[in-house]
């Protein structure tokens, strides 16, 4: 009896943590520390940065999504591809994920206390601004369809935060660079998901680019956001030279087939792989690129 007791315990944090489908986490983790690693290259590593960075991202990650949920959670119920979200089906309270929100809220704000250890208070002075940014994203298709570049502002925030909490406000340009490469990424993926609801948004009157333009459309904005990407990941090189070279170069390669793969595999006439291409080559790409970092500043060719 006592491993169903405690599998019962353990439900509802299940339940939690799938439902901010924490696992995606490394979405936008890999770009705040690949940010980190850049910033250290000319900065002493101290072990509370990186716990700072590292829960930062987790609890406003955390927050964002739940918070996102709630706001959603009457159109959820109303769309028959995400119904069965843990919060329409019941599995659970609305209390319990406002709670939640707050609890992971006042995680971020707290954990960027650990930056003043470095005599850092940028971090504790911004942390509300950026929190109020974040989640402010969930509201944006109730009247924009520039919802996307929204959310990917949002995570652009993650690789300036991580080098704001190291450097401060010395030498923005390499963050930029980054920032701007997560921004198309991110809003180039997001159209291409938001392809699935064309009709739920256009009944419910939801703003999103696909819903706005048509599939066809959308998809080519989003294979130009792509493109800005690469491009900004070259510019990230020379913003961050000599420590980013040839094989980061063959890594942003290396990105490119990826995306092609991406659009490749989405098309008008067939939105089915869009659940495979939002997960599997986008994870890919974030982790992949932060390995490819780490081996170009231990190679340093």
């Amino acid at each position: 009896m006592l491993p169903q007791a405690t599998n019962h315990m353990l439900q509802p944090i299940r339940n939690l943590l799938e439902m901010i489908r924490f696992s995606h986490t490394l979405f936008a983790l890999p770009f705040a520390l690949l940010s980190a690693v850049l910033a250290w290259q000319e900065h002493p590593f101290h072990w509370h940065e990186l716990l700072g960075i590292v829960l930062c991202m987790v609890f406003a990650r955390s927050a964002a999504m739940a918070f996102n949920r709630l706001a959603d959670r009457h159109y959820d119920a109303a769309n028959p591809r995400t119904s069965m979200r843990h919060l329409p089906a019941g599995l659970l309270r609305p209390a319990a994920v406002w709670i939640f929100t707050l609890a992971c809220s006042i995680g971020f704000m707290s954990s960027t206390v650990l930056f003043l250890l470095s005599y850092n208070p940028w971090p504790l002075y911004l942390a509300g601004p950026v929190l109020l940014f974040v989640l402010a994203y969930s509201f944006t298709k109730r009247f924009t369809f520039l919802c996307h570049v929204w959310l990917g502002a949002s995570l652009l925030q993650a690789p300036v935060a991580a080098w704001i909490a190291i450097r401060q406000m010395e030498q923005l340009l390499t963050p930029m660079a980054l920032g701007l490469a997560v921004l198309f990424w991110v809003t180039g993926f997001d159209i291409l998901y938001a392809c699935q609801d064309v009709e739920f948004d256009r009944r419910t009157r939801l703003s999103s680019i696909p819903a706005r333009f048509g599939v066809p459309v959308a998809l080519r904005v989003s294979r130009v956001c792509h493109l800005l990407m690469l491009v900004c990941l070259v510019a990230l090189a020379w913003t961050a030279w000599p420590h980013l070279q040839l094989i980061y170069l063959s890594g942003v390669a290396a990105v490119a087939i990826l995306l092609a793969y991406e659009h490749w595999l989405v098309r008008p006439d067939n939105l089915s792989p869009v659940n495979k291409a939002f997960f599997n080559v986008n994870g890919v790409i974030s982790v992949g690129l932060f390995v490819v970092v780490l081996i170009q500043l231990a190679v340093k060719v």
